[in-house]
């Protein structure tokens, strides 16, 4: 993959459901699940998109977006996150961040 991002999800109870999730919400798309014991990286080709709906129906419960950044050790890209999903691309890939958008460079992306 030469242009990978996504998150690194430690390990919880929610790890399955969340990556079920983004596997989901990004059909068609090649996605790289690397599970090292303690973490998971998942990983797709410029973009990964989560949403809270995924999240919800594949945990059977309530999901706040906010919630995945305590499972989240690390990304690659930028994040941009909205109460309904979390996206994941590579710097200038997409529209610019609103207001409603946070958006965090990767340290590669900011040095």
């Amino acid at each position: 993959m030469k242009n990978p991002v996504g998150p690194v999800l430690r390990m919880s109870d929610d790890v399955d459901a969340i990556v079920a999730a983004i596997m989901d919400d990004n059909p068609g798309k090649e996605i790289t699940v690397v599970d090292r014991g303690a973490y998971t990286r998942v990983s797709g080709e410029g973009e990964l998109r989560l949403t809270r709906e995924s999240v919800q129906r594949h945990l059977g419960r309530e999901f706040e977006m906010r919630q995945l950044e305590g499972l989240m050790s690390a990304f690659a890209g930028r994040i941009e996150v909205t109460s309904e999903e979390v996206r994941w691309r590579l710097k200038g890939n997409g529209a610019a961040p609103s207001t409603t958008t946070t958006t965090h460079p990767t340290q590669e992306e900011s040095a």
